[in-house]
C-alpha cells in the first residue's frame, strides 16, 4: 500500500508498512523504528509491554521541539499507562496511540503539514502477528 504525500525530500517519509516492516524514504526496516522527521533508528520493542519512557528517550534528546508524537501499538491501538502518558508530556509532546497503520498513515499526513512530529512504530513479533 502506497501511502505517499508531497513532503520535502529530506524528510523520512513513510512508503508503505505491512507484516515485512516498514518502507522510509526508500529503505525497509524490518522490524519496529523510532523515527523522526530527519532520520530513522532501528527500535527492539516488540510489545506494549515492554515500552518505557527510556526506550523512548532517544526521541527527545535534540528533537525538544516535538509537538506530537504518535505510537503505533502494532495491529491494534492500546491506551498507554498513565504514566508513560505523563512522562512524554513532561518531555514536550502530546502522546497518540494507534495502530501501527493508522500511526503511518497520520504521520505522513503530519509531515506534510509540516508539523513537528515524531513516531515510535512497533512492528509486532511475528508470533503475535
Amino acid at each position: 500500500m502506497d501511502i505517499s504525500p508531497m513532503v520535502p525530500k529530506d524528510r523520512k517519509l513513510i512508503e508503505g508498512y505491512g507484516a515485512e516492516g516498514f518502507r522510509i524514504a526508500g529503505t525497509l526496516y524490518a522490524g519496529s523504528v523510532l523515527l523522526m522527521r530527519d532520520r530513522v533508528l532501528e527500535w527492539d520493542v516488540t510489545a506494549m509491554d515492554e515500552l518505557t519512557i527510556d526506550r523512548l528517550e532517544p526521541l527527545f534528546g535534540d528533537t525538544s521541539d516535538l509537538e506530537i508524537l504518535l505510537l503505533g501499538c502494532g495491529l491494534q491501538g492500546v491506551l498507554p499507562p498513565k504514566e508513560l502518558r505523563l512522562a512524554v508530556r513532561e518531555r514536550g509532546p502530546v502522546l497518540d496511540s494507534m495502530d501501527s497503520g493508522a500511526a503511518c498513515r497520520t504521520y505522513n499526513v503530519l509531515l506534510a503539514e509540516e508539523r513537528r512530529v515524531a513516531a515510535a512504530l512497533i512492528l509486532p513479533r511475528p508470533e503475535t502477528r
